[in-house]
């Protein structure tokens, strides 16, 4: 793994605006959040649309709040959309990524409320919401839009058959013994048709259509039993031409299965960001 490179200064913390509203999901309103650290009144050109983890189950605007307010105030001259999607407890599949997806085509025709010029709209979530994130850049594609500039996938669960071997072969820790198990159980959840679990909004990694989709940053953690399949479906978009980069970050000790969305590997999370969005504004400009 390359070394990550380092942070330009973060704004200052007082400049960070935090305002919570609702956006338009597939069959009703969902909670939003928007975070910008900018020069007041202007428009951003670039949008960052990011969904929490969870495990499709469980989770909220609040999970990943720390991790967003730190992401905007390194990089002001973004908007950071978070927002909530249908958990499966209420609706499983597909009723997340059909939100997920709705909250994209909200996100395009009301730039004005998310102070955003409409030029680059980046697709990102964590754990589950990395999921969402990579189906909804296949879903642009398919339904012709919105156009996404890219994804960012951290820690991303993507495959529903946990196959991969770093989820088979655990090392003797029943901490991460007990991430492989929840998610064992979020899928069941989410997926509880069996036949679902191959469908490509569900399962990306088993996709065979991954051609056209938008250049990919995708960050997994040295010890996080979602490490290979990270990494294998950031092969998988290499070897049909999309531009991607993927880079392992340093061991986290994981108290919980939920803390992944502590992101203990923030720092370098950050930095990786801050340098792929920054590289796709530059390939924007003609």
């Amino acid at each position: 793994m390359n070394a990550p490179v380092v942070l330009a200064d973060m704004a200052p913390a007082e400049s960070l605006k935090i305002r919570d509203i609702a956006v338009q999901g597939e069959l009703g309103a969902l909670d939003a959040r928007i975070y910008t650290a900018g020069v007041p009144g202007a428009k951003q050109s670039s949008l960052i649309v990011f969904f929490h983890g969870g495990g499709f189950d469980d989770g909220d605007l609040e999970d990943a709040d720390d991790f967003l307010r730190c992401l905007v105030l390194s990089n002001p001259d973004h908007v950071v959309l978070a927002s909530n999607y249908t958990l499966a407890r209420e609706r499983p599949f597909p009723a997340a990524v059909e939100d997920a997806h709705a909250v994209l085509l909200w996100a395009k025709k009301n730039k004005a409320k998310l102070g955003w010029s409409g030029k680059q709209m980046v697709v990102s979530g964590i754990e589950a919401g990395a999921n969402l994130a990579a189906v909804c850049a296949m879903m642009s594609r398919d339904r012709g839009g919105p156009p996404l500039a890219g994804q960012i996938l951290i820690m991303p669960m993507l495959d529903p058959g946990l196959s991969t071997c770093s989820m088979r072969s655990l090392p003797a820790s029943p901490e991460l013994v007990e991430v492989a198990d929840a998610c064992a159980a979020a899928y069941r959840g989410y997926l509880p048709n069996a036949a679902d679990r191959t469908h490509p909004y569900a399962s990306p990694l088993q996709s065979s259509r991954l051609k056209n989709l938008p250049p990919a940053l995708i960050l997994s953690g040295e010890d996080d039993p979602l490490r290979d399949e990270a990494e294998q479906y950031g092969s998988k978009l290499i070897a049909c031409g999309i531009k991607t980069t993927v880079r392992r970050m340093p061991s986290a000790p994981l108290k919980e299965p939920g803390a992944r969305n502590e992101c203990a590997c923030k720092v370098h999370a950050l930095c990786e960001i801050a340098s792929f969005v920054t590289g796709l504004g530059k390939e924007s400009v003609p």
